[in-house]
């Protein structure tokens, strides 16, 4: 597998933006009911993923230079962490969360916080995150994690 993480670009906003819907219709559609994946999907637009690369740090794993892999830092939270289903479980999220926890770093952050969906719980906890609280926007049940960063 000859993988690499760089940052997104605004040609990538339409490959970002079908990992998303992917992940969610596949993976997250395990957890959520079918009204909630369609509420979450509207914020994943192509439209909308160009608004989020103006306000946060936008980040692509690619496979052959195709975009299978996205996670975003908004200061101090770690946001849109979604492997596309085909390429989940062979280390592409950690590869991701490796870059944005040394971004994070060297910002001189001291506690990274998610808003994990059900789904991810168990990833983040793999990676060190502690769950902090559960927050409800609707019927969707987000929990909060967060990790605190050690200087390198």
């Amino acid at each position: 597998m000859n993988s690499q993480v760089r940052r997104a670009t605004p040609q990538d906003a339409t490959a970002i933006s079908q990992v998303i819907l992917q992940s969610l219709r596949q993976s997250n559609a395990q957890d959520y009911p079918p009204d909630v994946i369609a509420q979450v999907e509207k914020s994943f637009s192509v439209d909308s993923i160009l608004t989020l690369m103006s306000q946060r740090q936008v980040f692509v794993a690619t496979i052959d230079r195709q975009v299978v892999a996205t996670a975003s830092l908004d200061h101090d939270v770690i946001r849109s962490v979604f492997v596309h289903p085909e390429h989940q479980g062979v280390g592409l999220g950690r590869q991701l969360m490796a870059t944005l926890e040394s971004i994070a770093r060297d910002a001189d952050i001291k506690v990274l916080r998610v808003p994990a969906s059900i789904t991810a719980e168990g990833f983040y906890l793999r990676l060190g995150f502690r769950k902090v609280r559960d927050e409800f926007h609707g019927a969707e049940r987000t929990i909060v994690m967060e990790k605190g960063l050690r200087p390198d």
